[in-house]
């Protein structure tokens, strides 16, 4: 019995932790996150859809809910929003009419790159605050187990979206004068 009640406090414990440091965490990046996009009238739901939107190159609206993880009402409300700005373009598949496609126009991508090149980070309080670790151990904090983690509640497909897009970042953009820029090459097709 006792064995049962130390595991049931080891739980309680163990989320409860994960769920104050989340929660600090969170306040910190959304205060960041909102301070970089509101110069382009974004809110935290839009810039993410169009950043999904860029690196799915033609995400249907479950994808961008469940990547994105909010509510397929969130995502098509939020999505309209982004089309009747002209930055996000609706269409469906001639295979597959059940679904709602998004796919970035010529503006929204414009936006999206604008974004990406003036992100500042001596304005991101969660990278300043990584930086001593990154000072003391030469690299920043390992993301490993959180991802673990992520992967046991969201499955391989919001991890397999989520190394995508990241790779994207990492092939496509460069640090040119402490600002990202596109790097200009063919068109080919993006990371599978």
């Amino acid at each position: 019995m006792s064995e049962n009640l130390n595991s049931v406090k080891e739980a309680m414990l163990f989320t409860q932790r994960v769920a104050q440091l989340s929660k600090a965490l969170w306040k910190a990046i959304e205060k960041d996150w909102q301070q970089w996009i509101k110069p382009y009238n974004l809110n935290i739901n839009e810039h993410h859809i169009l950043w999904i939107a860029y690196h799915l190159k033609g995400a249907s609206i479950s994808d961008v809910a469940k990547f994105g993880v909010m509510h397929v009402s969130t995502a098509f409300n939020f999505s309209k929003k982004l089309e009747e700005r002209g930055l996000l373009r609706f269409s469906k598949k001639e295979n597959d009419k059940r679904n709602t496609y998004i796919e970035l126009t010529d503006k929204g991508v414009e936006l999206l790159l604008e974004i990406v090149r003036v992100f500042d980070s001596s304005k991101n309080s969660v990278y300043l605050g990584a930086q001593p670790l990154k000072e003391l151990y030469g690299k920043f904090p390992d993301m490993m187990e959180m991802m673990a983690i992520v992967k046991n509640i969201y499955g391989d497909d919001f991890m397999n979206i989520f190394e995508k897009s990241f790779a994207n970042l990492e092939h496509e953009f460069t640090d040119v004068n402490g600002f990202l820029e596109k790097i200009e090459h063919q068109e080919k097709e993006p990371i599978q």
